[in-house]
């Protein structure tokens, strides 16, 4: 088993534990289990809590079963997709839970790890995948993606406002030499942008970066349907838990909750209302919470976090 980073931090960990241990007993599940920290808090707060962890990165799953192991048969750790949530309870013979959690960031232990391909400021394979035994590295779509097909990807996950320019030097350098490795994108970015975009608080890769991961990892498709079905193994009163990083998931957690929670999904140039839909979740967070500066100073990778909740009451 792998060894706990002395730097993990969970990002609002107090704040989960609070939401997900209202009462003793529960059947917690975390969907982006990582490291574990979470899992851990969850776990200490409350001796009756029980926890199922899931997560698609192999590397991940030993650190946290090396973290939990002294929780014994209270947790139970499952090597998949959160999306496939229902399917991994029903292999435990677990039907409903009462708080489902998912923690959307990359961790250090993975950004850190110049091999996995998640950061520019290592030189590493450009791989980017969640899940090694699955899907193709990032540099094979690199590598054949036509540059419409790239300007898309840029503007659509990242919103980068110089998609365009970025994906015809992509296509003009992959034919000199091959783009595998994460310091030959970064160097073909920085080349594609203009000067006045390395003024700005982040570096000029990290949209790019962002985007061709979410894409290998098909991480917002992941987000729909697993909200659908961690929501749909609540329990009346579960709680559902997500911290987001960028505007896009942020956004997809935002009208989620928003279409559980309203009585009424129909357009709004209809005269009456025609759905009939009863409302089948009450929101915890009216403004989505936030780190501190406290917690931001100590974790820096924290300042971008937004929670969202709401319990299930239908």
């Amino acid at each position: 088993m792998s060894r706990i980073p002395d730097v993990h931090q969970p990002v609002l960990r107090d704040e989960v534990v609070r939401l997900l241990t209202k009462v003793p007993g529960q059947t917690i599940v975390d969907g982006t289990v990582g490291l574990g920290g979470h899992a851990e808090g969850l776990l200490e707060a409350s001796e009756g809590t029980r926890v199922i962890g899931i997560d698609c990165d192999e590397a991940a799953l030993s650190v946290a079963a090396n973290r939990l192991e002294r929780f014994g048969e209270r947790v139970r750790l499952v090597h998949g997709d959160y999306r496939d949530v229902r399917a991994h309870l029903g292999a435990l013979g677990v039907e409903r839970v009462d708080g489902f959690f998912l923690d959307l960031g990359l961790s250090s232990f993975q950004l850190d790890d110049a091999n996995r391909g998640f950061s520019f400021r290592y030189d590493g394979p450009l791989d980017m995948r969640m899940d090694r035994s699955a899907g193709r590295p990032a540099a094979d779509w690199v590598a054949s993606a036509s540059a419409e097909e790239i300007t898309d990807v840029l503007r659509r996950y990242g919103e980068e406002r110089y998609a365009r320019r970025i994906a015809r030097r992509i296509v003009e350098e992959r034919e000199k030499d091959p783009v595998d490795t994460t310091a030959a994108l970064r160097r073909i970015v920085h080349g594609a942008v203009p000067n006045a975009y390395f003024a700005g608080p982040i570096d000029p890769a990290t949209r790019t970066f962002q985007a061709i991961r979410i894409l290998v990892n098909e991480e917002l498709e992941s987000l729909r349907l697993g909200l659908d079905a961690g929501f749909s193994a609540l329990a009346t009163g579960g709680i559902v838990v997500v911290i987001s990083f960028h505007s896009l998931e942020d956004r997809i957690v935002k009208g989620f909750l928003r279409r559980k929670a309203a009585s009424c999904v129909c357009p709004p140039d209809l005269p009456e209302c025609l759905c009939d839909k009863e409302i089948e979740a009450e929101i915890l967070t009216r403004k989505p919470i936030v780190p501190g500066d406290m917690e931001i100073a100590g974790n820096p990778r924290a300042r971008s976090a937004k929670l969202r909740a709401a319990k299930r009451i239908g």
